[in-house]
């Protein structure tokens, strides 16, 4: 079955340079499901005034703005990396995995 993933933003860091409540950190999550199952792995993302090309004032971002700042921020490897690791916390609640066990030696 196929995974639906949903990115959000938790919260958000910010100083008042270069600009009033200008935002350095966003803390995300990355949820998937699979219908059935659910998992997450949560991160944080880094700006800096040089990365957007214009300052937006915090009143006026939106979750979405933010996610397009964090997936740049991340790059499709890591995306590709947070839904993986998502994806694999859903493969071992479907098939959890074999752990070998301590038998005493034959002899």
């Amino acid at each position: 079955m196929a995974i639906t993933y949903t990115w959000t933003i938790e919260s958000m860091s910010v100083l008042q340079t270069p600009s009033p409540d200008f935002v350095v950190t966003a803390n995300w999550l990355c949820s998937g499901t699979d219908g059935t199952n659910v998992a997450e792995i949560g991160g944080f993302s880094s700006f800096t005034q040089q990365e957007g090309p214009t300052f937006v004032p915090y009143a006026d971002l939106t979750e979405t703005l933010v996610l397009e700042w964090v997936t740049a921020e991340l790059g499709e490897n890591g995306v590709t990396s947070a839904e993986g690791c998502v994806e694999g916390q859903i493969n071992s609640i479907v098939t959890p995995p074999v752990s070998p066990t301590s038998e005493p030696l034959p002899w």
